[in-house]
Formats: C-alpha cells, sequence, structure tokens
C-alpha cells in the first residue's frame, strides 16, 4: 500500500464502500483532495436521504481513513452548498 498514491487509496475507500450505497440507489463521486480533506459528492438516492450525514461520517470518513489515515476530513459538497441556498 505503500506505493499508491493518495488518490488511489481514497478510490479504493470509495469502492469499498459504494456497493453499500449502490443497494439504497445512491452512489459516491471523489471531486478533490485538498490538503487533508477530500471533497465528495452523493448522488442518487443518497442526495436527499435524511441520514446522508451519518452514513458520510460512520461509513464513509472512517473506511477512507482506514486507507488514507492522513485525511482528517470528509465532506460533501452537495451538503455545503444546500445550507448557503
Amino acid at each position: 500500500m505503500e506505493n499508491e498514491s493518495l488518490i488511489q487509496r481514497i478510490e479504493k475507500a470509495l469502492a469499498e464502500i459504494r456497493p453499500f450505497l449502490n443497494n439504497d440507489g445512491g452512489d459516491i463521486e471523489l471531486v478533490s483532495v485538498e490538503n487533508d480533506i477530500v471533497n465528495v459528492r452523493l448522488t442518487g438516492t443518497c442526495t436527499y436521504c435524511t441520514i446522508n450525514r451519518m452514513t458520510l461520517k460512520s461509513g464513509v470518513e472512517m473506511t477512507v481513513k482506514k486507507y488514507a489515515p492522513e485525511i482528517t476530513q470528509v465532506i460533501n459538497l452537495d451538503t455545503l452548498t444546500a445550507s448557503i441556498s
């Protein structure tokens, strides 16, 4: 795992969590990595799911940190946009 880039490790983490999201009609895409923060976008039914914040923290962020311990936070950009609007 040491030879893999940060992006590759994050993509592996997202690939691990993706089947669970797909089962509920959702998905996730990597938007960017800025310093130690990963920006993602939840799509499909995950976009408006009432528990998407819990999914993001308990599922996605935990899995990303397993593959890339240097990451401190995972942010769903659509949540930020919805909060600002």
